[in-house]
C-alpha cells in the first residue's frame, strides 16, 4: 500500500504491462517490483481482483516471499479505502 499513490507517475495498467514484459524477458526481480507497484495502485483503486492477481504473480516469481494481503484481500482493500478517504481527500 502506498501512503500517497497519487505521486506514483505510472498507471496500474502501465506497471502491469512493464511487469509482464520483464517476466517474459526473465528479469524476475524487476518484474516482481513492477507487480508490487501495480498491486499497490490496485489497492488505491479498490480493485480486489487486480490486487489478488498482481500479488499472486509476485509470489509466483518469488516463492520465498509471502504476501499477507492475499489471506483476506477484500478486507485489506476496504481498510485501505478508509485510509485514502480520510487522509487523501482533504
Amino acid at each position: 500500500m502506498f501512503l500517497d499513490p497519487r505521486k506514483i507517475e505510472v498507471s496500474m495498467k502501465e506497471a502491469a504491462e512493464k511487469a509482464k514484459k520483464l517476466e517474459k524477458a526473465k528479469d524476475l526481480l524487476r518484474a516482481k517490483v513492477w507487480y508490487e507497484i501495480a498491486g499497490g495502485l490496485a489497492i488505491y483503486k479498490g480493485n480486489v481482483k487486480k490486487v489478488t492477481e498482481y500479488f499472486k504473480n509476485c509470489e509466483k516469481l518469488s516463492p520465498e516471499t509471502k504476501y499477507p494481503i492475499l489471506k483476506n484481500t477484500e478486507k485489506a482493500v476496504i481498510k485501505a479505502q478508509e485510509y485514502y478517504k480520510k487522509y487523501l481527500e482533504a
